[in-house]
């Protein structure tokens, strides 16, 4: 059902406001069990993984692209104006859409049965990072993500984007409780591997790895917390070459981090 819109002010509309107040989209996010999806190639994964839409916003040249997937969902289709007016910059690809958000699992039916290779995340808060990481765990195999209570939200629009839909296609669950969390990972059965950047650690391309294994990476500026490197099984490196730690490059960034450790994670069952 498409419905012309010449305000952005109209009340149809209040799902797409304020997007660029971080805080506020958060709480009007969670306060309506809702998400966006933004672009056509995002959106359509969005639909594939069983999200339903809310609706979606687009301009008229647009709606061609995404017919085939609306079926008798409600657009709101808007001058590029307007478009530009409510999004705050110029939204690339075409459309914007509201949608549901599903119940997440716990983390106790997510680790139960199969999955054999997990990220863990310690309070990543940047929605980019978080969004890059599934996008690289997605790509490299990994089995599901677990979430720390207070890393960011994988379904908030940066973090969407930047993985390019990969969030909705890897299973993830958010503990609880971050003080017993890793003890309820080590009773179902997994090895757990603190990622560090000391050097003294073993290198991730030699450690054994095991049947099922969980990968920890910290926060951005400070990495795990004492607690969780104190319990997890081993910490774990990767290497740096000589030269740069001459030269005081002693570390990655999380994204690239993650990147490589998911790689080693996967390479086999040691």
């Amino acid at each position: 059902m498409h419905e012309p819109v010449t305000d952005a002010d109209d009340p149809r509309l209040s799902d797409y406001t304020r997007l660029r107040d971080v805080e506020l989209r958060k709480s009007l996010e969670a306060e309506r069990g809702l998400f966006l999806a933004e672009g056509e190639k995002v959106i359509r994964r969005a639909i594939g993984a069983g999200y339903p839409i809310r609706s979606v916003l687009t301009t008229r040249r647009w709606l061609p692209s995404l017919a085939d997937v609306l079926g008798d969902a409600t657009v709101y289709v808007v001058s590029d104006e307007i478009m530009s007016g409510i999004a705050g910059f110029q939204v690339h690809r075409g459309a914007l859409a509201s949608m549901e958000r599903l119940p997440l699992p716990t983390v106790q039916s997510l680790i139960t049965g199969g999955p054999r290779r997990l990220l863990v995340l310690e309070d990543l808060v940047d929605h980019s990072n978080v969004g890059a990481i599934f996008r690289s765990a997605a790509a490299l195999g990994v089995d599901g993500i677990v979430l720390s209570p207070r890393c960011a939200d994988p379904l908030y629009r940066r973090a969407v984007k930047v993985s390019m839909g990969a969030v909705f296609s890897i299973p993830y669950a958010r503990m609880d409780d971050w003080f017993e969390g890793l003890g309820r990972l080590r009773e179902a059965g997994f090895r757990t591997l603190a990622l560090t950047p000391d050097q003294r650690a073993t290198p991730i391309d030699t450690v054994k790895t095991g049947e099922r294994v969980a990968l920890l990476l910290g926060s951005e500026g400070d990495g795990l917390s004492s607690h969780w490197l104190e319990e997890a099984d081993e910490t774990v490196c990767i290497p740096m070459s000589a030269e740069a730690m001459a030269a005081g490059v002693d570390s990655l960034n999380v994204v690239a981090a993650a990147a490589i450790a998911c790689h080693g994670l996967m390479r086999s069952t040691g």
